[in-house]
C-alpha cells in the first residue's frame, strides 16, 4: 500500500473527483494552502487528513509534505486537485513498491474540454510523482517542480489524468499569468546555456527541457508556439479542443514575453 498527498487551494469543484479516484487508499493527505471555500470540509468528509501550509511554490509544498507529514506508508503519490488516479496506474504502483529507486516518473494524460489531447500536450511528458518519503527531494524550476539531481529514478507506463479545463479558461489564464512571472524570474536567474547535446538526446525529458529553455531566446514566441504545438506536434489531430488549447498556449507565451521584458527592465 502507498499514501497519496493532494495539493489544494480553493478546489471545491475539482477535489471530489480527485478524492474519488483514490478512495481505496488507506492514507489520503490533503496539503492545503489556505482555502476559503469548502475544500477542507470536502477533504475531511472523505476521510483525508488535512494539513495547512502557505504556498510558496510547488517544490516547497511537495518537500514540506515529504519531510514534515507523517505518512503511513514509505511510498507517496503526489497529485493536484485537478488530477485523478487511474485503476491501471494504481495497480502498477503496487507492483513497483520494491524497486530500488528514490522515485518513479509518471506521464499525465492531459484532458481539455472533456477530450484527451496527446499531441498538443507533448505526451508523454514525464514528472516525478511516485516517490519515497522522506528521502525524495524536489527542486523548483520555473513555475513547476523537478526531481533534485541526486535522485535515482525509474519510470511507469500507466498514466494519471490531468483536467486542464477543470476551472474554466479565465482561471487557466489567471494561473498561467502567475506561471509566466515565475518562468521569467527563473530564466533571469539561470546561469549559462543549454548543452547542445540535450537537443539531440534520446531522453525526451532532457530534450523537452532544452527546447523550453531555448524558446526564451526566440522572436515571435506566441506564433511560434502555436505553430509548433498545432502543426509540428500535430495538435491539429486533437480536434477543436486541441486547437483552442494551442491558442491558449500562445497566450501564455505572450504573458511570458511580457514578464521577461519587465524583468529585464528592472534588472540593474
Amino acid at each position: 500500500m502507498f499514501s497519496v498527498v493532494i495539493l489544494t487551494l480553493n478546489e471545491e469543484r475539482s477535489l471530489p473527483r480527485c478524492l474519488a479516484s483514490v478512495a481505496q487508499c488507506t492514507d489520503i493527505v490533503v496539503l492545503d494552502s489556505g482555502s476559503t471555500d469548502r475544500t477542507v470540509e470536502i477533504a475531511r468528509a472523505a476521510g483525508a487528513r488535512v494539513f495547512t501550509r502557505p504556498f510558496d511554490h510547488f517544490a516547497g509544498q511537495r518537500n514540506y509534505a515529504q519531510r514534515e507529514i507523517p505518512f503511513r506508508h514509505p511510498w507517496v503519490f503526489h497529485l493536484d486537485a485537478d488530477e485523478q488516479m487511474t485503476p491501471e496506474l494504481w495497480a502498477e504502483c503496487h507492483f513497483h513498491l520494491d524497486d530500488p529507486v528514490d522515485g518513479l516518473l509518471v506521464a499525465p494524460k492531459m484532458l481539455f474540454q472533456g477530450r484527451w489531447i496527446p499531441h498538443c500536450t507533448d505526451f508523454p511528458a514525464y514528472q516525478a510523482r511516485f516517490v519515497r518519503a522522506p528521502q525524495f527531494a524536489f527542486i523548483q524550476v520555473g513555475h513547476g517542480q523537478r526531481e533534485a539531481p541526486a535522485m535515482k529514478l525509474g519510470r511507469l507506463g500507466a498514466n494519471y489524468l490531468h483536467d486542464l479545463s477543470a476551472g474554466g479558461e479565465a482561471e487557466w489564464l489567471e494561473k498561467h499569468r502567475r506561471y509566466a512571472r515565475a518562468e521569467a524570474a527563473a530564466f533571469q536567474q539561470a546561469e549559462g546555456g543549454v548543452p547542445w547535446s540535450d537537443f539531440f538526446s534520446s531522453d525526451r525529458l532532457r530534450q523537452r527541457r532544452a527546447l523550453k529553455r531555448l524558446s526564451y531566446s526566440l522572436p515571435c514566441r506566441p506564433a511560434l508556439r502555436f505553430f509548433y504545438q498545432y502543426f509540428l506536434r500535430l495538435g491539429c489531430l486533437d480536434g477543436r479542443p486541441g486547437r483552442r488549447y494551442c491558442q491558449l498556449l500562445a497566450q501564455y507565451e505572450r504573458f511570458a514575453a511580457e514578464e521577461l521584458r519587465a524583468a529585464r527592465r528592472q534588472s540593474p
